[in-house]
């Protein structure tokens, strides 16, 4: 793929414009779930890196935090732990190995028949909305819980507002390159007003050194969290193919045939997997990105490069780590509302975009059911193991999908079609 030459200078500029564009998402998800911010940004660069290895740098694409994981790690870790969420996170970088196997003998057209819109509509609804109340405690003060008051609750509710106002103004109002950055400008907003309120503790940051080493966190073994955490990996999954063929068509080459959708999936998979070894957040192909190489309209892969190389770099200031890890819950927790209501919506737009008819009672009992298992709680316990959450929703609507018999009008309209 050739591109015009360009000064070395204008292409690392180009790519710090990136890491900035991606920054405020990068790191938002490590701050919600517990994780390091250190450890998200040298996942996300050596991810970045490793995707560009398997698709022979031909896809102008950055690789950052998944935010479909926020509430299934935030989750997994109070049942589990964090090195047992880890290792389900590496399961799920697996099963992005074994859809681009069977993309590349079986083509795409085989994964949209298993997941149609009807399957993948309410199981993103459920990551977004099962831990609803997680945001909703820490808004007013307290821990995700609810068991501890971190903060007063007119105090937290006052920031919470601040940040949630923010960002909503700046999504819808801002114009050029602060449209992108709605989140990160809630976060300021709320951390601003949070250390005038006295919130913020100064003194770790004081501790925190200059440069240090990221502390790496070893997965441990454990079924529950594989099995909870591999249908996690679904939406994000689907999401990748939508990613890639958004980046293709800003750039004008079909990214699904050369360097081919299984080389794509493969290395967000490995990058999912590399993240997951060293204690980080799952990565994916950020939107955002594609957005900034539209209005930038610089398609050369280097870029992308650079930035995975300046994240890399960024890991390593412990000052900076510090900083992000001050910002008080109330400040997430307003920004938490919106963000999990936004993955929800997406999911509802899937099966608004795709028409899906709730009038048909096939495609009723499979949105009804996933909604009230994931929303209720339900929990099924097979021997020593436990599915709940995303991992049974996940599991029930590709069974429903699969087992419930196919309405005969359907099937008569597309015999017509064919």
């Amino acid at each position: 793929m050739s591109h015009s030459p360009e000064p070395v200078w204008r292409q690392a500029l180009a790519g710090a414009q990136i890491l900035f564009v991606a920054f405020g998402a990068l790191v938002l998800v490590p701050i919600l779930t517990g994780m390091s911010p250190s450890m998200a940004l040298l996942g996300s660069g050596i991810g970045t890196l490793i995707f560009q290895a398997c698709t022979k740098r031909t896809v102008p694409i950055y690789l950052g935090s998944s935010f479909a994981f926020i509430a299934p790690i935030i989750y997994s870790t109070q049942t589990w732990g964090f090195p047992a969420t880890l290792c389900g996170l590496f399961a799920a970088g697996w099963l992005y190995l074994a859809l681009s196997a069977v993309i590349y003998l079986k083509g795409v057209g085989f994964i949209h028949k298993i997941m149609p819109p009807v399957v993948v509509g309410p199981i993103i609804m459920i990551i977004g909305l099962g831990l609803a109340g997680v945001a909703v405690n820490m808004a007013m003060g307290k821990t995700g819980d609810g068991k501890t008051v971190l903060v007063d609750y007119t105090t937290a509710l006052l920031i919470a507002g601040a940040s949630l106002a923010t960002t909503a103004l700046v999504a819808t109002k801002a114009k050029g390159i602060f449209r992108l950055l709605p989140i990160l400008s809630g976060v300021a907003v709320g951390y601003g007003i949070s250390v005038s309120l006295g919130l913020v503790d100064f003194s770790k940051i004081a501790a925190a050194p200059w440069i240090a080493l990221p502390h790496l966190v070893a997965p441990q073994w454990n079924w529950s969290a594989v099995l909870f955490m591999i249908p996690v990996a679904l939406a994000p999954a689907i999401e990748h193919v939508g990613d890639i063929v958004a980046i293709g068509a800003v750039t004008g080459h079909d990214y699904t045939e050369r360097p081919g959708l299984h080389r794509t999936m493969l290395g967000d998979g490995l990058a999912v997997c590399c993240a997951a070894m060293i204690g980080g957040p799952p990565v994916t192909t950020y939107a955002e990105v594609t957005g900034a190489v539209m209005i930038t309209r610089n398609y050369n892969p280097v870029i992308m490069t650079w930035a995975a190389c300046f994240a890399i770099l960024m890991a390593f200031f412990g000052k900076f780590n510090a900083i992000l890890q001050s910002i008080p819950a109330p400040v997430m927790g307003g920004i938490m509302m919106l963000l999990f209501g936004s993955i929800a919506s997406v999911g509802l737009n899937t099966l608004i975009q795709a028409r899906v008819d709730m009038h048909r009672p096939r495609n009723l009992i499979i949105v009804s059911l996933v909604l009230v298992f994931g929303i209720g709680g339900l929990t099924l316990q097979l021997g020593g193991l436990s599915l709940h959450g995303v991992s049974l929703c996940g599991i029930a609507a590709i069974l429903l999908n699969l087992l419930l018999p196919r309405d005969k009008e359907r099937n008569l309209e597309q015999q017509h079609a064919s």
